[in-house]
């Protein structure tokens, strides 16, 4: 089954998504009491090709298996608009390499922010060199097969998480999140706030260890939520 992409998430949305991380997103989430599978994040063996990567977009969704590169192909040259993230339900296996370099370059030339692949990728060097973000379940030099049409734009399960076309997608050096599309206002209200909080946290710190070696009164450094409990 093929079916178009969902809209793309407003700039806005993206915007907010870029200036937070991924643990903030799933803090945002818990905060939220968004009742997501998987709390949004996607299996902790799922990563980047190397660290420092990073990807913000809107769903777009594969399904496939056995090695079975077809519906990647496909779904590789049918976006109209740039932004979109391919994530992939490859079934996690394990066998064969789903793409490699040359279907990523083809995707970032089409303007895909990224891509996501339940299953395993090669040519890692290749990947590196073009920057382009994927995070996968690891490396496997053997080829893929094209057998099937798979489906494009279905409600999929990859890494755990359900993903529609249309949800948010984030990933970076932790692992990579999924916000359904209709909670990501509250989550992202939330993660803000838990953002405004670390900041706080960094200066406490910062004041903390600066006191200490000049010898000065040492501040509070326990959050203040410890302390209460403590007392508890």
């Amino acid at each position: 089954m093929i079916n178009p992409c969902a809209p793309l998430l407003p700039a806005e949305i993206l915007e907010r998504a870029k200036k937070l991380n991924v643990p903030l997103l799933l803090d945002g989430v818990k905060a939220a009491k968004i009742d997501i599978p998987g709390g949004g994040c996607m299996a902790a063996a799922i990563n980047p090709v190397v660290r420092g990567m990073r990807v913000v977009g809107t769903a777009m969704t594969v399904e496939t298996d056995n090695g079975d590169n077809f519906p990647i192909h496909v779904a590789s040259y049918s976006i109209q608009e740039d932004g979109y993230v391919m994530v992939i339900d490859g079934k996690g296996y394990d066998g064969r390499a789903y793409f490699g370099d040359l279907i990523m370059g083809a995707c970032q030339a089409a303007g895909f922010a990224g891509m996501v692949v339940d299953g395993y990728t090669r040519d890692r060097d290749g990947n590196i060199d073009l920057g382009f973000p994927v995070y996968s379940r690891g490396f496997m030099p053997r080829g893929p097969i094209k057998q099937d049409e798979g489906n494009i734009n279905t409600v999929i399960q990859c890494g755990g998480v359900t993903v529609a076309p249309g949800d948010l997608v984030v990933g970076d050096s932790d692992g990579v999140c999924v916000i359904p599309r209709q909670y990501i206002e509250p989550v992202l209200a939330e993660a803000e706030k838990k953002q405004s909080y670390e900041e706080n946290r960094e200066k406490t710190i910062a004041a903390y260890r600066k006191a200490k070696a000049e010898g000065g009164e040492l501040p509070q450094l326990a959050p203040q939520w410890v302390l209460d409990m403590l007392k508890r």
